[in-house]
């Protein structure tokens, strides 16, 4: 077990239990494991997720802050940007270093800068404005191009289910 990761994490759990952030909280699944944080994100107001509860799970890497931990959304979620078992694609928790595939810069992933805070608020961004230019879900993408009243009917019922879940 790393203890620069250890001593990292418990100094942000530490941190954001002091000073909460608006949008969302985080906590640990288990106290002896301080390598999984279940988060809930609060839907942002003004957007199609406005009053929803969305549940993840972010699992941190040993060798956190050198790589980004992944995120899973467990409430359902319809979005572009995240796969449909819940996993988030967004830049930022991409591995350092150049895109394979050429479509993102260095400087737009993983960087050790990056706290559970950014991440977070990375996560709310994208809650507030989806990049269908390289989506996670294709048909959540395409809906959300081609036929948008579809899209808002199952993001609204995805918000009425997480309700529904507190």
């Amino acid at each position: 077990m790393s203890s620069q990761a250890c001593l990292l994490l418990q100094k942000q759990l530490k941190d954001l239990c002091k000073h909460p952030v608006d949008g969302f909280s985080a906590g640990l699944v288990d106290e002896k494991n301080i390598f999984e944080w279940s988060v809930t994100i609060i839907g942002p107001p003004d957007t199609l997720y406005e009053g929803g509860f969305f549940n993840a799970i972010m699992s941190f890497p040993q060798n956190y802050p050198n790589s980004p931990p992944t995120v899973r959304f467990t409430s359902d979620i319809w979005h572009p940007n995240v796969y449909t078992d819940g996993r988030v694609c967004i830049s930022i928790l991409h591995p350092p270093g150049d895109d394979p595939s050429g479509y993102e810069l260095a400087s737009e992933r993983w960087t050790p800068v990056h706290t559970v805070e950014s991440i977070m608020l990375s996560i709310i961004s994208m809650l507030s404005g989806p990049n269908d230019e390289s989506p996670a879900n294709v048909e959540a993408a395409k809906e959300w191009r081609e036929k948008r009243d579809e899209f808002k009917k199952k993001v609204s019922r995805c918000v009425r289910k997480s309700q529904e879940m507190l």
